[in-house]
């Protein structure tokens, strides 16, 4: 792209021998003043005379230096220029591209994590379900998961993939209690999916809003609007439709997934209630690796307490377990369990929260759908419609929540 300089002067003389450049370069010829003029003084008494000012144009010639058009030569070096210069060049035909180009990038990535959540999610949970109905101790589960989780982070660490944090004894109290509603939330979740059916499981889960607006009315003194205490109304009837007609019902599973709800809304309400200063705070992902390694430490005396030690190969071999079989599915679910919510975090630091609730919702509802079609569940009308009925009304809160949060915004 072309482009034109023009240089005023009150006073301009035009050199006797002709300027001959190094450079080639096309311009077109004009004579925009005809005649000398001449410009006096407000009192007469001096005058000014400027020539014509001529620019040449042939693709022949190489009359042009090598910024660009020129109308006049440059002045005299011993007087400074009076006038203004403009002076444009060619910029390249990419430049406009860089722009468009990043947002596509952020938006294939995000795109991807989105993906990784889903099958990681959904790869936990089937091998968690089959090591579970195999190996019926969930406290010993959740600490495995717990000790490959601390296990990545301090590999993580070691080999300087994320930076290792600089943890002060304030910040280690304020991070106590989210440790331990994290790890009772992930072992009630156990302990609802070795007695009921996947999709039950979280189809009760789903309830999950309904207990975030009760403890954030208890303890922060948030109160819900009309719309968001209409949307919880879906979700309510729809669990309670789908927990009358599922097969595979039984109230220890019931009761161990809404604790799950309760334990889990309780981490969010805590990470509010309890916040460190902010010239202290932890990034998402150092926080959930510093939680994982403190819930490994809070479970596993409770875990050799109750259950003992009973995952070595003689007591698996006795139970007539096959221990390969075994040990290989509770670490392909060990690995997804640590890695999806890893990739959650990730993407927490990329989005709002009500869009990542959004995101929940949906795999939530990938989750029962592929674990109805592996595990071959049998799902009734009436259930079905009483998960549809929760999902949607999960759907509906999110977006309530999204208004609500616009709103104050503006």
């Amino acid at each position: 792209m072309q482009s034109t300089a023009i240089s005023f002067s009150p006073s301009i003389s035009l050199p006797k021998k002709p300027h001959n450049p190094s450079s080639s370069a096309s311009f077109c010829r004009f004579n925009p003043l005809s005649q000398p003029l001449r410009f006096g003084s407000l009192n007469g008494s001096t005058s000014r005379r400027i020539n014509p000012i001529r620019c040449s144009a042939d693709s022949s010639s190489s009359k042009l230096n090598p910024n660009g058009w020129i109308s006049v030569p440059a002045p005299v070096p011993e007087r400074q220029s009076e006038g203004v210069e403009v002076r444009a060049t060619s910029l390249p035909d990419s430049a406009g591209e860089a722009p468009k180009s990043k947002p596509l990038m952020e938006t294939v990535v995000l795109g991807s994590l989105f993906g990784l959540w889903y099958l990681f999610n959904i790869y936990f949970n089937i091998y968690n379900k089959q090591v579970l109905k195999a190996f019926p101790y969930p406290v010993t589960v959740t600490l495995a998961q717990f000790a490959v989780g601390s296990v990545l982070v301090i590999l993580m660490w070691t080999l300087n993939l994320y930076k290792r944090p600089k943890i002060s004894g304030a910040q280690l109290v304020a991070i106590l209690p989210l440790a331990a509603v994290h790890t009772l939330g992930n072992l009630f979740t156990n302990m609802s999916l070795g007695k009921v059916s996947v999709s039950f499981t979280h189809t009760i889960k789903a309830m999950e809003p309904f207990f975030s607006v009760v403890l954030s009315a208890m303890f922060l003194g948030e109160f819900p609007t009309l719309w968001v205490l209409s949307s919880l109304v879906p979700i309510v009837g729809g669990v309670g439709l789908a927990s009358m007609t599922e097969a595979s019902f039984n109230w220890a599973g019931f009761w161990s997934a809404m604790a799950s709800n309760l334990t889990n809304q309780s981490r969010n309400v805590l990470s509010k209630k309890f916040m460190v200063r902010k010239e202290e705070s932890l990034d998402n992902i150092t926080l959930f690796s510093i939680i994982t390694i403190m819930s490994f430490f809070l479970l596993a005396p409770y875990a050799f307490f109750t259950e003992g030690v009973k995952f070595t190969p003689a007591f698996l071999e006795a139970a007539g377990m096959n221990v390969n079989q075994l040990y290989t599915r509770s670490f392909i679910a060990a690995l997804c369990f640590h890695a999806y919510q890893q990739v959650s975090y990730m993407i927490l630091q990329r989005v709002s929260p009500v869009t990542h609730s959004v995101g929940n919702c949906v795999k939530r509802v990938v989750v029962i759908v592929t674990s109805v079609l592996f595990f071959r569940t049998p799902v009734s009308p009436i259930n079905g419609l009483g998960t549809g009925i929760a999902l949607a009304g999960v759907f509906l809160y999110s977006r309530v929540k999204r208004i609500k949060a616009k709103a104050k915004t503006e």
